[in-house]
């Protein structure tokens, strides 16, 4: 505990900004904009088929401009870019705030998407990776705190005045909050180091002692193998929070009843990072990756099965488990796996993989549902899914983590 207070003491500067982003990502997060679902529907005359399909086009194209966009990472101080995609989050809240014609739906999820769960995720994650290697898992799951503050306070808050202030004006309040982290980032980061000094500075390297390329990445199995791992928590814990207007409905609970169990999401999942972070920095992640998603298995199997709201909180337990440690193990995986000095442009295409994910999940779900697939089914064959992705890293681990570089024994 006094390591880790030390810890963060020294580092403050630069773990505030990771912080900072990571909650400001929030807006164009899913468990925010499903939180007016109810309206958009209602207000554009959609079912949940047709909803999903706009979220899925938004969210898809922000997935390819991911792949780009990510690179530019390894290239642009954070506090540059960072601002600039603040900017860009703000507009996109302030086009949400003024939405007058369904066909602008896409053009608004897909600038929320790409630069709040997109971008300023990814700047977050690749500027604790690459600022830190030794104690990579702990600024990884600090600078996540930003993500379970943003959970644990936004629902509680939206759903609470929604029904005296205009939900129009909620997002007039995202774009200001937004424009307002600038000059807190520019504070914060006054003295920022460059990408690539940064990168200079605390290489280390990848496989078979050596930095990965983004082609040489797409052709090594090990990127396949992890791949349904990667897909499953943003494809179907996203899922879950954008229809959890309608999962409230069906289970005879009304929304306030559910979001009121976010926080203790929210105190689960910042535990699980902080603990994930510690075993991390000293057990590295090809020890934890096999086993860290099979609380994903008992969360949809409890969400499937228990009516009562008892079953909400276990099934919401188990995903925050496995959520905490997604939040520092993936990205320290790509640092890990593949070296440090490509890592913008890796991560990117990750980004990429895993917001394409949370298009195609609630897209899946909402399909279904339109055809009269009940969502507690798909829960179980989404618990079975996750089974199956377990498995795979499993193998992946077994095969590829005695390539990895000799790590220095802990003390």
């Amino acid at each position: 505990m006094t390591s880790t207070v030390t810890f963060v003491r020294e580092n403050f500067r630069f773990l505030l900004p990771g912080i900072l982003l990571s909650f400001l990502s929030s807006f164009g997060q899913t468990f925010f904009i499903a939180l007016f679902a109810g309206e958009i529907r209602t207000e554009f005359g959609l079912s949940h088929g047709d909803w999903s399909g706009i979220y899925l086009i938004g969210t898809t194209a922000s997935a390819v401009i991911m792949v780009w966009a990510g690179v530019l990472t390894d290239h642009f101080r954070v506090r540059i870019l960072g601002a600039v995609i603040l900017v860009g989050l703000a507009t996109a809240c302030f086009a949400m705030a003024n939405l007058s014609a369904v066909w602008m739906l896409p053009f608004v999820i897909l600038a929320l998407r790409f630069t709040g769960q997109g971008m300023l995720s990814h700047i977050a994650a690749v500027a604790m990776a690459r600022w830190f290697v030794a104690t990579r898992g702990r600024a990884l799951a600090i600078s996540a705190l930003g993500f379970a503050i943003g959970q644990a306070l936004l629902p509680l808050g939206v759903v609470a005045v929604k029904d005296i202030v205009d939900w129009h004006r909620l997002w007039v309040g995202g774009a200001v909050v937004s424009l307002l982290g600038i000059p807190i980032l520019w504070a914060l980061l006054a003295q920022e180091r460059t990408p690539r000094a940064a990168a200079k500075a605390n290489e280390s390297f990848g496989m078979n002692n050596r930095h990965w390329h983004r082609k040489d990445a797409l052709g090594n199995g090990l990127f396949w193998f992890i791949m349904p791992a990667l897909l499953g928590p943003p494809a179907f814990n996203t899922a879950f929070f954008f229809h959890q207007v309608h999962f409230a409905e069906i289970k005879g609970w009304t929304h306030f009843d559910l979001v009121a169990l976010y926080p203790m999401f929210t105190v689960v999942s910042t535990a699980a990072m902080l603990i994930s972070g510690w075993l991390l920095d000293r057990l590295g992640t090809a020890r934890l990756l096999p086993y860290y998603q099979l609380p994903m298995v008992v969360s949809f199997l409890a969400f499937a099965g228990i009516q009562s709201l008892w079953g909400g909180a276990i099934g919401l337990i188990a995903m925050a488990l496995a959520s905490g440690a997604n939040a520092t193990l993936i990205t320290a995986f790509w640092a890990e796996f593949y070296g440090t000095k490509n890592i913008g442009g890796i991560k990117a295409l990750a980004a990429a993989v895993m917001v394409f994910g949370s298009a195609v999940g609630p897209a899946i779900i909402g399909y279904l549902i339109d055809f009269g697939v009940g969502i507690e089914l798909q829960f179980v064959g989404i618990a079975l899914y996750f089974l199956g992705a377990c498995g795979l890293v499993w193998v992946a681990m077994a095969r590829y983590a005695p390539t990895l570089p000799k790590r220095a024994p802990k003390t």
